[in-house]
């Protein structure tokens, strides 16, 4: 049966990736972006642009307004849209958090709000927010981006649980690094800790398309948390089950994010 599809931050990325494997499935879509238009021709047939930032609530009142005119119901909302906000502690600017928080989780927050009252009238649904791997896993040097994605982790559960008598699903997707175009997102204060996060964007073998195949999977059987790769599985895990390990690794890492802040020429003691 084709569902009815609103996706937010589908103009690249995981987003598009989502848009065209919903459309080829049937489904009708409506991708948002913040950006007025899309080029010719990159989104399939069958799906809808329309201009939505997330962080603004005109913006959700008219996308809901055009469900309500065009559809007259909503099956699966996808708050997909996020920045990558990165950097040490004592880097990192206060307006580094409120930029990620805006984006990352009141994006979120804002989609839940806005379509919920429809949902729970339908008694059907499904909500499926973007976090990632850092939502479940904090490493070091990522304060700002892994506070935003655990936020978004603790919404989705709850939801979860509050939602369900009402029929509706919630599931959360937790990424770990694949080739997208978040690390142009990056905007911060600490640019050596962003430059680092890029490369491991950049250098993955995953692509959106990995990404958004292994996402379907997971909400076809209604997962509540998505892992869709390995190294996301296998960390998660680790953090879970070997909990000595997991935090021999990330205390490493946290040794060697220390050494490259002391020793930015390369030399002295390597950890």
């Amino acid at each position: 049966m084709s569902r009815h599809v609103l996706l937010t931050g589908a103009a690249s990325g995981l987003g598009l990736a989502l848009a065209k494997a919903f459309a080829a499935r049937g489904d009708a879509v409506l991708a948002t972006d913040r950006d007025a238009a899309v080029e010719p021709g990159l989104l399939p047939n069958g799906v809808t642009y329309q201009r939505l930032d997330v962080t603004s609530d005109a913006d959700w009142a008219a996308a809901k307004a055009w469900v309500d005119e065009q559809w007259g119901r909503l099956d699966v909302l996808v708050n997909n849209a996020g920045i990558a906000t990165g950097g040490r502690i004592d880097v990192s600017t206060i307006e580094d958090w409120e930029r990620g928080l805006a984006v990352n989780l009141l994006g979120a927050v804002r989609g839940c709000r806005t379509f919920t009252p429809m949902l729970k009238a339908q008694r059907s649904g499904h909500i499926v927010n973007t976090a990632s791997l850092a939502g479940l896993v904090h490493g070091p040097v990522m304060s700002a981006y892994n506070a935003n994605k655990a936020a978004v982790v603790a919404l989705s559960e709850t939801l979860r649980f509050e939602l369900a008598p009402f029929g509706i699903s919630t599931s959360v997707v937790c990424p770990s690094f694949f080739r997208t175009n978040l690390a142009a997102s990056m905007h911060g204060a600490d640019a050596a800790a962003e430059k680092t996060a890029a490369k491991l964007i950049n250098d993955s073998p995953l692509t959106a398309d990995d990404i958004a195949t292994a996402v379907m999977a997971g909400m076809d059987r209604q997962e509540p948390v998505i892992l869709p790769d390995e190294l996301a599985r296998q960390t998660y895990w680790t953090k879970t089950n070997d909990r000595p390990l997991y935090d021999r690794q990330f205390t490493e890492a946290g040794e060697r994010a220390a050494y490259r802040e002391l020793h930015p020429d390369g030399r002295g003691r390597r950890p």
